[in-house]
């Protein structure tokens, strides 16, 4: 099929990756403009770019779509489907119309649950048990549109954000590939209105780590938090992001440390695991601990 490709980050690489692999003509790329990265500020191509580039792919990267010769040339690729994925823009109407079958969304995700921005986060947060990849007919309400492909995975005990970002990216892609393979025999259904969820922007003003919270909370946050913005709490005045977490025995005041990295909540406790300390690599806390003495509460 011809295909126009709209993607930013990571997330969005294995599935152009794949729609390459299989054999489909990509007639563009559309992603986010270059935008200052590093420490000379100097712009930086988007992920998507810089792989399209590699692939000898045409990328364009409007701004917005409120210029109509945006808008014309995206209809001028006479575009069999446009597969998009993270892009970051809102497509009006007349994009979402312009190709044969329409455009399709890659939704990280089980539609109705975690519409919106941040779902891979927020399913952790929330202590789902299950989440999946949607593909979706794209229509101007948010992730609104009627689902053409689901697939579902447990999310583990102790599964990040990262993660479970990097195994729902392979799963999108590979339902992607199967979604076209047989589009015209796909049923569309339409999402129910009973469950429905949203999956608000991760601020980071969520990031700090109440330990009066029960163990659960901390817990999931850590994870869903994990690795960006990273979840962080204070030790000794230092500011540590806590990057990997499981639940533990004990208890004990809010912010006691029980033993070693075990910490003491508003009911259980929680195990650190993985941490990164202000200016150095993410380690194991085992690793941090050989330079670092624990308060007896942080």
């Amino acid at each position: 099929m011809r295909v126009v490709f709209m993607g930013t980050p990571d997330f969005s690489v294995p599935v152009l990756d794949a729609l390459v692999g299989a054999g489909h003509e990509i007639a563009a790329v559309y992603s986010q403009p270059p935008r200052p990265a590093g420490r000379g500020k100097k712009d930086r191509p988007s992920p998507v770019h810089a792989r399209a580039l590699e692939l000898g792919l045409e990328v364009r990267h409007p701004v917005n779509f409120k210029n109509a010769e945006d808008v014309d040339a995206f209809a001028a690729l006479n575009a069999d489907v446009a597969v998009v994925v993270a892009y970051g823009l809102i497509l009006p109407q007349s994009l979402l119309d312009a190709p044969k079958h329409g455009c399709l969304n890659i939704h990280a995700s089980l539609l109705p649950r975690w519409r919106g921005a941040a779902p891979i986060h927020r399913a952790i947060m929330a202590g789902d048990t299950e989440t999946g990849v949607c593909i979706m007919q794209m229509e101007a309400g948010l992730d609104t549109g009627p689902v053409l492909l689901r697939q579902a995975t447990a999310i583990g005990a102790e599964e990040t954000t990262g993660q479970l970002h990097d195994w729902l990216s392979e799963m999108g892609a590979k339902a992607i590939v199967a979604a076209l393979s047989r589009l015209d025999q796909l049923e569309p259904q339409v999402q129910p209105e009973e469950g429905v969820t949203y999956a608000a922007k991760i601020d980071k003003a969520e990031a700090k780590i109440d330990w009066s919270e029960p163990a659960e909370v901390v817990d999931r946050k850590i994870r869903g938090l994990s690795p960006f913005p990273g979840a962080w709490c204070e030790i000794d005045g230092e500011r540590v992001k806590l990057l990997g977490s499981k639940l533990a025995n004990g208890q004990g005041d809010a912010g006691r440390v029980l033993s070693e990295f075990v910490v003491a909540c508003g009911g259980g406790a929680v195990e650190i695991t993985r941490l990164q300390r202000s200016g150095k690599k993410p380690m194991t806390t085992e690793d941090a601990l050989r330079g670092m003495t624990l308060p007896e509460k942080i």
